[in-house]
């Protein structure tokens, strides 16, 4: 079983010292068919594919900046954070990935345009982002399919939002998870249009990536989840094909609620 420094060791670039700031917008996305569970979690390989529907204009900016520091500063909506919150040492961990043979500090600031671990995945805008600023800054020059790959070791969902429109991540099946990467459908609909209401903007009591665990190793019935999500990526694939919003709504609910009563089938933390 691979390590991320492992995928990521082949694509560094040994001569380069990152020297100015590099500074990327990412979209936040929506699951119309959602991921819950991992084969992998230190890669962060799926254990059935998904499919999503770009923001748009709606994520994360973030600006990558090398500092002569002792350590990262990480700076979320104006405010830096504590070395020991779960974002910076998330972040941190992530630049840990680069930097093996120079250890270059950074200060990365992080702006949401939506509220923050509130169910609208600015975890995967925001690692999205950061994988941009890290391509380039470090001149890894990754084309698509890797830079996928190098997001979603930062957050899975965030290998989605490197595309506008509707993104499909397939699940892959090698173990390094080189296969495991979002690839944009070619199909458009320019009349759809999302609204989002906030009726509460706090973070969430438990974030995905416990709750997904939690789900996998005490739902009795989570064996049926892949198996109803590899039903429902095909079904929804097919109603954006149509343009058909009655089937899509439908489809998409249905995997939701699908997703929710796998959860409720959990044991207790």
């Amino acid at each position: 079983m691979m390590t991320p420094h492992e995928i990521v060791k082949p694509w560094l670039n040994e001569g380069v010292n990152p020297v100015k700031s590099e500074e990327h917008f990412a979209p936040s996305n929506i699951a119309l068919c959602k991921y819950w569970g991992k084969r992998d979690k230190s890669l962060n390989l799926p254990i059935n594919p998904s499919l999503s529907v770009s923001l748009a204009h709606l994520g994360t900016h973030t600006r990558l900046t090398p500092i002569d520091h002792a350590e990262d500063e990480v700076w979320l909506n104006g405010l830096c954070l504590s070395e020991d919150s779960a974002f910076s040492k998330r972040v941190s961990l992530f630049l840990d990935l680069f930097r093996a043979s120079k250890p270059t500090c950074f200060k990365v600031e992080t702006r949401n345009s939506i509220p923050t671990a509130a169910g609208l995945a600015s975890s995967a805008s925001g690692f999205a982002a950061l994988a941009l600023a890290v391509n380039d800054s470090f001149q890894l020059s990754l084309d698509a399919q890797p830079l996928s790959v190098l997001a979603r070791l930062g957050s899975g969902s965030a290998c989605r939002s490197l595309y506008d429109g509707f993104v499909e991540w397939q699940m892959g099946e090698r173990t390094d998870g080189l296969d495991s990467y979002a690839i944009p459908m070619s199909e458009t609909w320019p009349d759809l249009c999302i609204g989002l209401v906030k009726v509460d903007a706090r973070e969430k009591a438990t974030d995905s990536r416990s709750g997904m665990q939690r789900t996998l190793e005490t739902a009795h019935l989570y064996q049926s989840w892949p198996l109803q999500a590899a039903m429902d990526i095909q079904a929804i694939k097919d109603a954006i094909r149509a343009h058909d919003f009655a089937c899509l709504g439908a489809k998409a609910e249905h995997n939701a609620m699908s997703m929710h009563a796998t959860m409720m089938r959990r044991g207790p933390p």
